[in-house]
């Protein structure tokens, strides 16, 4: 659920992303024009909390892809692996929550939902506590992202805490078809972000992303 394009700016030498207008419901991608198979991919971000984002991987025009999640809200994950548009599979083995002041500011996280990698159909996940204690809160936080073979395998990390592994030719993840999703997306698409489209996203919060870096691999 995107939109017909969102907001897309650049502001102190980031990409900054909102819906458009601002809380409106109306999201979008920005996908790179250049396709990339296997590649390695180092990016920056740091969303507004309450942002619904993602970091797309193969991605075709139509948005179908590969996404390591950027929920970054209550009930959220970031750096796990969606199918967006592909069977809507979710390999992810926690829920982030946020944490909160008096003044009802976000100050923290909890997770809940924890499961264990092999019930997503990951091959490995870092734990909760690790990505509580990985993620900088109101900062700039560096993902990485091995996308590598036919059948991709995926393996994320933030500020080199590795998050997850992911394998294409191997996953149980309920509702993933390989040969479907290779249908779908061949072996090469676009690297692209996200502002997603609904009326969840808070007025004018935005997500954004700088120093991208793109090393293919074949």
């Amino acid at each position: 659920g995107h939109g017909t394009g969102g907001i897309w700016q650049v502001e102190e030498g980031a990409i900054a992303g909102e819906q458009d207008p601002p809380g409106s419901g109306n999201g979008g991608i920005l996908l790179t024009d250049r396709k990339f198979g296997d590649f390695e991919l180092l990016i920056d971000m740091k969303p507004t909390w309450g942002v619904c984002s993602g970091l797309f991987l193969r991605s075709n025009d139509k948005g179908q892809c590969l996404q390591m999640m950027v929920d970054y809200h209550d009930a959220g994950n970031v750096g796990q692996i969606y199918g967006e548009g592909t069977g809507g599979f979710a390999s992810r083995t926690f829920d982030v929550n946020g944490k909160y002041d008096a003044d009802k500011k976000h100050v923290g996280y909890t997770t809940d939902k924890h499961k264990t990698a092999e019930e997503v159909g990951l091959v490995s996940a870092c734990k909760p506590e690790e990505w509580v204690k990985a993620w900088k809160i109101d900062d700039w936080n560096t993902a990485r992202v091995l996308v590598e073979g036919k059948y991709p395998k995926v393996t994320t990390w933030i500020n080199d805490q590795q998050i997850c592994v992911w394998d294409g030719a191997t996953s149980k993840a309920e509702r993933y078809d390989k040969e479907a999703v290779l249908k779908a997306l061949g072996t090469e698409g676009s690297i692209a972000v996200q502002v997603h489209g609904g009326e969840n996203w808070p007025a004018g919060a935005k997500c954004r992303w700088k120093n991208i870096k793109v090393r293919p691999l074949a």
